[in-house]
């Protein structure tokens, strides 16, 4: 069975009422690909408001989740209070959290300029996806985002050929470490200045299965992003 196209927007700390609002009606009132999954994240004071007015078939993501269900940490959301509202994915390590906040190792492999250029890749995103696995029981619920650090928000981005390689190389780890089932069907998306002008070429690669949106999901032309295996 063919993995199914997965494009998640993370809106990052962007947004008021009024411009998600108006992302979404847009969203709500485009032709998307219906073999395309899609996900935005806005920030947390806006879930619900996301929730509540995207139509059917459109799924929101929060930003990031605490590993308690209920208790006194003060700022946080567990998975079961994002649960009871609707909300049924989530981002987690991303690398803006990694540099600014201090976390550890999570499930989304990344890489810095200077690792790509020392030839580190691999052995650097093997490395973080080996802490996943070491507390992952089912796969069939996780999408792993490949960001190149170095290409967040600066408007460059890995050629299509290094990010193929890159994501083939992690559906080889997953076969080598965790079982064949998980590297038929585990989805890998790209993340990293992803736009409108280069998401078909990238989209038609065996190992890419999606995008992970930054700065482009706020804009009209997320939705080409959405429609680039059409």
């Amino acid at each position: 069975m063919a993995r199914q196209f997965f494009v998640g927007g993370n809106y990052k700390m962007n947004g008021t009422v009024k411009s998600i609002q108006d992302i979404i009606h847009h969203l709500n009132e485009a032709k998307l690909d219906p073999k395309t999954e899609v996900v935005i994240a806005p920030p947390a004071l806006y879930l619900l408001l996301a929730r509540e007015h995207l139509r059917d078939g459109i799924e929101v993501a929060a930003q990031n989740v605490f590993d308690k269900p209920n208790g006194a940490f003060t700022g946080e959301i567990s998975a079961e209070q994002l649960k009871d509202s609707g909300i049924r994915w989530v981002l987690t390590g991303h690398s803006e959290r990694r540099v600014i906040i201090g976390e550890q190792d999570a499930f989304i492999a990344r890489e810095t300029l200077e690792q790509r250029e020392g030839n580190k890749t691999i052995d650097v995103v093997t490395a973080q996806l080996k802490a996943v696995a070491d507390r992952t029981k089912d796969w069939s619920k996780i999408v792993i985002a490949y960001e190149p650090v170095w290409a967040i928000g600066t408007g460059k981005v890995a050629t299509t050929e290094q990010a193929q390689e890159v994501h083939a190389e992690i559906r080889k780890w997953l076969l080598s470490t965790v079982s064949n089932e998980a590297s038929v069907n585990t989805r890998i998306i790209y993340g990293g200045s992803v736009n409108e002008k280069n998401c078909k070429d990238l989209a038609q690669q065996s190992d890419i299965d999606g995008f992970l949106v930054g700065g482009a999901s706020l804009k009209p032309a997320f939705v080409d992003i959405i429609n680039a295996r059409i």
